[in-house]
This record gives structure tokens, sequence and C-alpha cells, in this order.
């Protein structure tokens, strides 16, 4: 089934994922990320069985939790170069961050 959803942009930072989405107007954003957690999630769990049958009893791959921000005041352009930064941004605030030795 072709859900007219194109990921335009993809990063990965540690613990959660930034991405541009392009999508018919018919469908919302919540609908748009249902679809993305489902097909992804399946995908994963098809590549990665033994991590499933380990890991997720229950067979959820990701929370319930998402942030949606539609592109209003600003251009396609800045949104993408903001998601092509953020590992940059991570990289950054690891270098100057620190962390507690054990002794």
């Amino acid at each position: 089934y072709d859900y007219d959803i194109d990921i335009v942009e993809l990063e990965i930072p540690e613990d959660h994922i930034h991405m541009v989405v392009r999508s018919e107007p018919k469908m919302s954003p919540s609908q748009i990320m249902q679809v993305i957690k489902s097909i992804s999630a399946r995908e994963f769990f098809k590549l990665y069985p033994d991590i499933k049958r380990r890991y997720f009893w229950g067979g959820k791959l990701w929370t319930q939790s998402y942030f949606v921000e539609t592109i209003g005041n600003a251009t396609e352009d800045t949104i993408r170069k903001y998601v092509q930064n953020q590992l940059i941004e991570l990289d950054k605030k690891e270098v100057h961050g620190s962390q507690l030795g054990l002794f």
C-alpha cells in the first residue's frame, strides 16, 4: 500500500529521531506518525527477530509519544538544515560536557 509519505530528511541522535516528512494533506500528522512507526517496527523486527524475542516481549518498539511541527513560518530548507545538524550539535555537547569519574 502506498501511503504517499516521503521522508525528506532523517537524522538519528542517540535516543530519538528527527525527520522532515512530506505527505498529502489528506493525512493528519498523527496518522503519518502511526504509519511510520508501524512500518518501521515491522521491518526492524523482521530484520532482527532475536532482538524482538529477547528485549521486546510486548512487541512494541516505539513509545506512544512524538512531537510534530508543521513548516509554517520557516522554509523547508531551514528545517532540513536543522535536522541535518542534529548530530553535529550532539557532538558539540559531548565535547564540552563533563563525565563523572568513578574514582
